[in-house]
């Protein structure tokens, strides 16, 4: 499989692409791209990691699986292509952010403007059958993807780690919330957004925090 990453990824995740786990989740990765539909593009499947550098990454959002729908998912959690409808978590995420901020809502849901400004967004599992949420869990992807937010724990400092729903805040264990930002609150779902996502203040929160580690702003 071809791992498209920044070389400072690279770097400090060789020792994964050696596992024996990693070795048969390409294994299972590069079966279900040959005999079916598969999200993203094979090609996308680390653009998180090509996008915003291990050096740059000041926040880090989790999310789940890729988008199942057709022409949806891009590699980055909740963004969509620009041609693509916005989908209603991430309608609620601008939303939130615009009663907080101010900010003019997108006219896209493509989010790679926030990856080039240090926003890891980042699935937990990095690929999906078409139509079929979940499918691609407990292959090796969580190994993996947990691998890389301990490594971000341990080997940075001041990195912001927003977990929204029950699912990403199940990886609270692997930060060290002395040296990193941890929020919470429910997932931007319209099933949860009103428990807890909306008024939230996490974009605000968040940007303070990085101002007051001499770190830039994210403009969301």
């Amino acid at each position: 499989m071809n791992v498209k990453m920044a070389e400072s990824w690279r770097k400090h995740l060789e020792k994964e692409f050696q596992q024996p786990y990693f070795e048969k989740l390409v294994f299972f990765i590069k079966t279900a791209y040959r005999h079916g539909s598969v999200y993203p593009p094979a090609k996308e499947i680390f653009r998180a990691f090509e996008l915003c550098s291990f050096e740059a990454t000041k926040v880090v959002i989790l999310g789940q699986d890729p988008y199942h729908g057709p022409g949806q998912a891009n590699g980055l959690c909740f963004s969509v292509r620009e041609d693509v409808p916005i989908p209603p978590s991430l309608v609620n995420i601008f939303t939130e952010i615009h009663n907080e901020l101010g900010a003019v809502m997108p006219r896209n849901g493509n989010l790679e403007r926030w990856a080039k400004q240090g926003v890891l967004l980042l699935n937990a599992t990095l690929t999906v059958q078409a139509r079929n949420p979940g499918s691609h869990q407990k292959k090796g992807w969580e190994q993996f993807t947990d691998a890389v937010i301990s490594t971000l724990s341990q080997a940075k400092e001041h990195v912001v780690f927003l977990l929204w729903g029950t699912y990403a805040q199940q990886k609270e264990h692997l930060i060290d919330g002395k040296n990193h930002l941890i929020l919470k609150s429910s997932h931007p779902s319209p099933y949860s957004a009103n428990r807890g996502f909306f008024g939230n203040q996490h974009f605000s929160k968040a940007n303070a925090y990085l101002e007051a580690n001499q770190l830039t702003a994210i403009q969301w």
